[in-house]
């Protein structure tokens, strides 16, 4: 809990710097309630960082005094409510919101509304009816299914191209494990369908060795792998992580398993964060698929200023259905590092 408060107040100082320079002449002050699932999430993490840059640049370029308060969840939909009340009683303009639980969007979005507060969603969809519940709900996010499509491409190259080397045993069937997110997460469910139904459609023959719920965690991760490693040794071909640090708690149980780079099997992630792209350039990471970290907060403390000002999204800024910005998923692997 100290920890939050220190980086809460040491944010709101340093994201209040500029306004402190004499010559500055800044116009006015706007305040974001930044409400996220868990702070800890290495995703997330890079999020809030590009958030910390975004404000201080869009301030600076803009006149404005961007104040940001960032608040920890931890997995925790009644903290987040409360969270999102003490935005809201102390009158900040706007918020944003990685929602813990997407089914639970409505109660948040009635409060902002009561308070007529646009509220900007992001990272982890809400249910469509709810977000359809009031015309300054918004959500900035990229779809869920594309990061599975671009998953299964990604390994699908690498069978069409690396058939000796993947196919282990010579079976002409891919022999996968599956790390999964949160059950029942849409992003969980949709990367794990998509990334297997494109391989599926190219005709590729799979066997499903395992899959689990890791919920988004490296540790987890590392312990479902483990265990799969004990039950089907060399017989896994490949991996499939919902996100990164799953992928990255994958390999951990691999090296400790005492197996080489050129014994890993074939391991693919979601995210593109740092430490994924460093597994990438250490070669034991096969391939990853971007996450737009800085495209996410560029969007939001855009969002933010418009609605803020205008009310509305800012001029340019494709909005779809009224409610949706949707951004772009990149596959990314050691030889096209940018996508």
């Amino acid at each position: 809990m100290k920890r939050i408060v220190c980086l809460i107040a040491a944010l709101t100082l340093l994201l209040a710097l500029p306004a402190c320079r004499a010559d500055t002449g800044v116009g006015r002050t706007l305040r974001v309630g930044v409400a996220l699932y868990q702070q800890e999430d290495t995703f997330i993490e890079t999020v809030t960082r590009e958030l910390q840059r975004a404000a201080l640049e869009t301030g600076d370029g803009q006149d404005i005094k961007i104040n940001l308060y960032i608040a920890d969840g931890k997995e925790s939909q009644a903290t987040q409510n409360e969270q999102v009340d003490r935005f809201l009683e102390r009158g900040y303009d706007v918020i944003c919101v990685n929602v813990v639980d997407r089914t639970a969007a409505a109660v948040i979005i009635d409060k902002a509304q009561t308070a007529d507060v646009p509220v900007i969603f992001f990272n982890r969809e809400p249910v469509e009816e709810d977000l359809r519940r009031w015309q300054h709900a918004y959500y900035v996010g990229l779809p869920a299914g594309d990061a599975g499509v671009l998953q299964g491409e990604l390994v699908l190259d690498a069978w069409q191209s690396r058939r000796n080397e993947l196919d282990r045993n010579s079976d002409g069937v891919l022999q996968y494990v599956m790390l999964e997110g949160e059950p029942g997460h849409q992003d969980a469910l949709l990367r794990t369908e998509y990334s297997i139904s494109t391989l599926i459609k190219a005709g590729v023959s799979t066997e499903k060795l395992a899959s689990a719920a890791a919920n988004w965690q490296r540790g987890q991760a590392g312990i479902r792998m483990r265990q799969w490693l004990r039950e089907f040794g060399d017989a896994i071909e490949v991996v499939f992580a919902n996100n990164d640090d799953m992928a990255l708690g994958a390999i951990d149980a691999c090296t400790e398993a005492g197996l080489g780079k050129s014994s890993l099997p074939f391991i693919v992630g979601v995210d593109a964060t740092p430490p994924a792209m460093e597994a990438l350039r250490e070669g034991t990471l096969e391939g990853t698929v971007r996450n737009d970290a800085v495209g996410l907060a560029e969007s939001l403390i855009s969002m933010a200023v418009s609605l803020s000002s205008e009310g509305t999204p800012p001029q340019g800024m494709e909005v779809t259905d009224g409610s949706y910005v949707w951004l772009r998923y990149e596959a990314v692997t050691a030889e096209q590092p940018e996508g």
